[in-house]
């Protein structure tokens, strides 16, 4: 999903000053080449240039329990605006080195061994940083991750504190023989948050011993929930269907989703509109702009590259519900992003939002219509624009039912 600011990045192409650069800078502290602080802890792996990328960690320079920083799980139960979010993400300081991704087999090197032990960790580690030069004051804006901001080449770095390591982590990242698909479903079984899990797989800690690399923290992302909403999957197709026509719904930093479910055969379906907000400008002119992708029971082929990493999230948000109740249905996430969404977050505060939708009461309906006509009243975009473009839609308006002939 293409924006005006990703693509713009502070260059005034909207016509005016930019409000996220300035909302940023307006947080930055004075950085110096020397500080300490508490990672939440955070790393990050860049795709640029792949496969010779560079990675890193990230921190403030300012102790204590920095986890809000780096957690969408925490900004979301706290409420975080996106003025908040702006403001932690312009504390951290991501201090990075480059590396080929295959560095993780070979002899690692300090920066790569401490990203690890970081990376690992379910709480703020205490380090210190020296890096080769100041920080550069800038955002990287990216609509799949947080904002990554602050960055300079790292010099020298040291723990001052032992991370601490929940034992599933420890033993799976230990275990050379279990598979990354293996360990990513293990972890989120036992509990560990998937922004965690996805922390672990980034620093190529995850897989077999002989194919472990570093993995870009927007493939991770990806990766992470893709895998474990087809785990879950696998048990879901075999499941009843729902009885009932269900409407699910929550909003968040102005991403309002209606979240639509029909008895029937799996099929999963996400279609995105926006006239205003961050997104800015369509390419075509076009006064909206949408996005859609969409799978039936066979699953997705190949990857969503129109709504790209919010379909993964939304689709494991939803498939965490059916697995709770023990059935299947089909499924049409709708999201209209207005306004008020005007700096982007990270793919992270969605699948958040999308777990608040599910876990509401939903409202039932006797057919479609009435269920689209309630929708309308939480959008202010036309819920036709979502209709006629639906594949879900279509597909339960002309397949046949069973029930049909009984």
């Amino acid at each position: 999903m293409s924006n005006l600011c990703v693509r713009c990045k502070g260059r005034g192409m909207c016509g005016g000053p930019c409000k996220i650069l300035a909302s940023i800078k307006s947080f930055q502290p004075k950085i110096e080449k020397e500080f300490s602080g508490s990672s939440p802890p955070e790393i990050f792996i860049g795709k640029y240039n792949y496969p010779n990328v560079f990675a890193g960690i990230l921190s403030p320079a300012e102790f204590g329990e920095t986890e809000y920083l780096s957690l969408p799980e925490s900004w979301h139960e706290q409420g975080a605006s996106i003025q908040d979010i702006l403001g932690y993400r312009s504390r951290m300081i991501y201090s990075r080195f480059t590396s080929n991704i295959k560095a993780v087999k070979t002899t690692k090197g300090r920066f790569m061994d401490l990203m690890q032990e970081i990376a690992m960790a379910d709480k703020h580690v205490d380090a210190s940083f020296e890096l080769e030069k100041k920080p550069i004051v800038r955002m990287e804006l990216d609509g799949q991750n947080a904002m990554i901001g602050n960055p300079a080449p790292l010099k020298s770095a040291r723990l001052e504190s032992n991370p601490h390591v929940e034992k599933k982590v420890d033993y799976l990242t230990s275990d050379g023989d279990a598979r990354s698909v293996t360990a990513i479903n293990e972890l989120y079984d036992s509990g560990i948050k998937v922004s965690s899990i996805i922390k672990v797989l980034s620093a190529g800690l995850l897989g077999l011993r002989t194919g472990r690399k570093l993995v870009p923290t927007r493939w991770a992302v990806t990766a992470t929930d893709d895998t474990i909403s087809k785990k879950l999957l696998e048990k879901i197709k075999y499941y009843q269907q729902i009885s009932d026509i269900l409407v699910f719904s929550a909003n968040y930093l102005g991403n309002h989703y209606n979240i639509l479910l029909i008895p029937g055969c799996w099929g999963f379906e996400v279609i995105e509109a926006s006239s205003k907000g961050y997104f800015g400008q369509t390419e075509n002119s076009e006064p909206i702009a949408t996005w859609q992708d969409y799978e039936f029971y066979q699953g997705k082929k190949g990857y969503a590259d129109s709504v790209t990493g919010a379909y993964y999230v939304n689709r494991l948000g939803v498939c965490e519900y059916l697995e709770r109740v023990k059935r299947q249905a089909s499924v049409l996430v709708m999201r209209e992003v207005r306004e008020e969404y005007w700096a982007p977050c990270g793919v992270g505060i969605l699948r958040e939002v999308t777990r608040e939708a599910m876990l509401k009461k939903p409202e039932k309906f006797n057919s479609v219509e009435e269920a689209l006509r309630a929708c309308q009243i939480r959008f202010q975009l036309p819920i036709s624009l979502y209709k006629n473009k639906s594949v879900i839609l279509r597909e339960n308006k002309e397949q046949a039912k069973l029930s049909k002939w009984f």
